[in-house]
């Protein structure tokens, strides 16, 4: 399995190398977003997980994030930075991150999380990407709402009749919420069964990636018909809204 690290500093991206390499993996270093989207785009198996900083010369960590899921919806990628704001993680999960560790960072931690996302990959490239336990597998669309349709086989969302590419953990995380239809699904029980061993650290990042569901398939975002909050408590996924239903969407 490999991992590109797109790292400027020289010392964390030698550290960080040697223990992956500990761990097995096959590593490459990016010093740039320039050369990063260049090793990525010649890969050959292609990448399993890029460790990513935001803070690059030249081109940000943001910036390299777009690039790779236009080139990618599949390959894992995991900010690791020292930016530390809410916004600076809302941006970084719009533009397609799977996982935000803050620096300095718990080196077992790092290691966990990159193992349950090298998992993960293992689980899509085989095609095996498994339901939750004593649930039937979902098919490979479903259909909800106005001409919403989610194609779990391609990693895609079609939404009136634009179709938009969805990162692994994004579609997770749709995947739970119809499995879960019109049930109150609470912040931590979303982080465990959806998340895993690789949890973010905080609850706020579930809201975060919540709001880019609700950007990409709902007609008004700030009055969202599907995925709905449950102030206090997490949210409740509606196929089929009613008419007259009007769920506020703040928390």
């Amino acid at each position: 399995m490999k991992i590109l690290v797109v790292e400027d500093e020289e010392a964390i991206a030698r550290g960080l190398r040697f223990n992956f390499e500990q761990e097995g993996y096959e590593v490459e270093l990016a010093e740039d977003g320039v050369i990063a989207l260049a090793k990525f785009e010649a890969a050959s198996p292609p990448f399993d997980v890029v460790v990513l900083d935001l803070m690059l010369p030249g081109m940000s960590g943001y910036e390299v994030c777009r690039e790779i899921r236009r080139r990618d919806g599949y390959v894992a990628v995991l900010v690791l930075s020292a930016r530390t704001l809410s916004e600076d993680r809302s941006l970084a999960f719009d533009c397609g991150t799977d996982q935000y560790l803050s620096k300095p960072f718990a080196l077992p931690e790092l290691l966990s999380r990159v193992k349950n996302l090298m998992e993960r990959r293992r689980a899509v490239t085989a095609g095996t990407t498994p339901p939750p336990p004593a649930k039937p597998p979902l098919p490979n669309s479903v259909s909800f709402g106005d001409g919403i349709t989610v194609h779990f086989d391609r990693f895609e969302v079609t939404v009136r009749g634009v179709t938009q590419p969805l990162t692994t953990m994004e579609l997770q995380l749709i995947r739970y919420f119809i499995e879960n239809e019109d049930r109150v699904l609470s912040r931590n029980e979303i982080m465990e069964k959806v998340w895993g061993d690789s949890a973010p650290l905080g609850t706020r990042s579930i809201d975060n990636f919540v709001m880019r569901l609700r950007r990409l398939i709902e007609r008004d975002p700030a009055a969202p018909q599907h995925f709905l909050s449950v102030r206090g408590t997490g949210y409740r996924f509606v196929a089929e809204p009613e008419p007259a239903e009007g769920a506020s969407s703040s928390d």
